[in-house]
């Protein structure tokens, strides 16, 4: 199940306070900035800096890369 739109539009990351992109089938937020991915279990996301995972390089220009292919806009214009 997707999240809801309303809820994406305010979604930003704990830590820097910027917009992420997400990654629907893949159930991530992701902040580009601070390569950092926050997962989604049961349709709810962790926000939480502590349970965030730092993606490699090769892992961000992945998520970069598809999210220009897909068209994924970030949650929120900065």
């Amino acid at each position: 199940m997707a999240l809801d739109s309303q809820l994406l539009e305010i979604l930003a990351c704990p830590d820097d306070k910027g917009p992420l992109l997400y990654f629907e089938d893949e159930g991530a937020l992701y902040n580009p900035r601070l390569k950092r991915r926050y997962a989604i279990r049961d349709d709810i996301p962790i926000m939480l800096v502590d349970e965030a995972e730092t993606v490699s390089d090769a892992e961000h220009a992945r998520l970069v890369a598809k999210a220009e292919a897909d068209g994924i806009q970030p949650t929120f214009a900065e």
